[in-house]
């Protein structure tokens, strides 16, 4: 392939993880607004961010098994046809009479539409990378935490500006049309087990193997650690800082820096060294944001950003290398259980969050009661108060995710080093 037809195709993959990406910032930033107006309690809030993370896995699942026999292109004009009915549904949701199913279902368009470009483009850039699988998959998926940087800007300086979330959210239409119209454009070459000759069947046996048994299970802890805490961080921080929002942001340019500078890092620790070094990082930083306020918070979301920056692109691409004839299935598994995960994880953790906050309340108090009082009243302080306490407390459940992780990736530290690694 042409390096000029390869690096369009690369810009053009970007884009459509900036979309991505957006959809998660923007979303983040906007949560809270959106339970006040539309008067959602923790519990519908998490159903409804939940519906990106579960509409994921069943995107990318399914891309996953039939993007060898349908080819990368077609899955992703269902991406861009997917993210335009769920941006505009949800910029429409205030004219419908509730607001919880029209954010129920536009969340699952557009978490279809990532998951589906997941699918298409994860085995995209490693086909025509072929040579430098983990490196580039870290550059591709900076875009993701780029584009929760540009999110979350874009909602906090629209917000001071006085301009309302509907015309946060239409700013992703940008970035959609432009992916759209490049993809259309391009030709696409065939994934990489489809040119190599891996057959089905040695490709189904691949996704059977322990390590790869291993590493999907894997998926579910560094899935959670990264994306929850990143989707929730500006509720679960409402009321220990002011700006909550923009602990999100410099979390996201923490690894928008990290994965650009990925290639010298992988080669020199080795991806299973980065995955261990990235689970320490987590935890610590996962336990400072759990226990310090003020101005430490800024440090603790510094060392959280290092620690999550090479999850998500490295298990891809320790699969990719180790795992080749897993192909695109075996990318797109992983991709699948690391959101299922992280929705399963958010419907509990909603409800639980609820609970928190009531236990803080008065004896008898009714939680809406509390969360749609008027500011300055004695019940929205309590509520605030509440808060405060909640956040917190999720933090410190999650922190045992990475602890665990710790432990796994030491293991797989030692067994990489004796085995002899395998190359695509």
């Amino acid at each position: 392939m042409q390096a000029i037809q390869r690096n369009k195709l690369f810009v053009a993959s970007c884009l459509a993880l900036l979309v991505t990406s957006l959809s998660f910032g923007i979303r983040a930033g906007i949560l809270g607004k959106l339970g006040v107006e539309f008067n959602l309690n923790g519990q519908e809030l998490a159903i409804i961010t939940g519906t990106a993370f579960w509409g994921f896995p069943l995107a990318v699942v399914i891309g996953g098994f039939i993007v060898d026999a349908i080819g990368m292109k077609r899955l992703l004009v269902a991406a861009f046809v997917l993210h335009l009915l769920g941006i505009v549904l949800t910029i429409c949701t205030p004219y419908f009479s509730s607001g919880f199913w029209p954010l129920f279902i536009s969340t699952l368009f557009i978490g279809m539409a990532n998951g589906t470009v997941e699918a298409a483009c994860n085995p995209l850039v490693a086909t025509i990378y072929s040579d430098n699988k983990t490196t580039k998959l870290n550059h591709f998926h900076l875009w993701f935490p780029g584009g929760i940087v540009v999110g979350t800007l874009i909602v906090y300086f629209l917000s001071e500006l006085g301009l309302g979330w509907q015309i946060q959210v239409a700013t992703m239409l940008i970035p959609t049309f432009l992916y759209g119209y490049l993809f259309l454009k391009l030709d696409f070459p065939v994934t990489e087990r489809v040119a190599s000759g891996v057959t089905t069947a040695q490709m189904y046996k691949s996704v059977t193997s322990p390590l790869f048994i291993f590493m999907f299970i894997c998926m579910f802890g560094t899935a959670i650690t990264e994306l929850f805490t990143n989707q929730w961080i500006e509720i679960l921080l409402k009321n220990v800082t002011s700006h909550g929002i923009l602990i999100l942001a410099l979390t996201a340019g923490v690894q928008v820096l990290g994965r650009a500078v990925a290639g010298p890092i992988v080669h020199r620790i080795s991806p299973s060294g980065v995955l261990l070094v990235s689970a320490v990082l987590s935890a610590i930083g996962l336990y400072l944001m759990g226990s310090v306020s003020g101005n430490m918070l800024i440090v603790a979301a510094i060392i959280f950003g290092l620690g999550i920056t090479y999850f998500w692109p490295t298990m891809l691409g320790f699969v990719s290398e180790n795992i080749p004839q897993s192909g695109a299935l075996g990318m797109n598994l992983m991709g699948g259980a690391g959101m299922f995960a992280v929705s399963v994880y958010t419907y509990f953790m909603g409800g639980f969050y609820d609970n928190i906050i009531a236990k803080n309340l008065p004896t008898g108090a009714d939680l809406k009661t509390y969360q749609g009082a008027a500011a300055g009243t004695p019940e929205a302080a309590a509520f605030a108060q509440a808060q405060a306490v909640a956040g917190p407390e999720i933090i410190n459940v999650t922190l045992v995710i990475p602890i665990i992780l710790v432990v796994a990736f030491a293991g797989l530290f030692f067994y990489m080093r004796k085995r002899q690694p395998v190359h695509a």
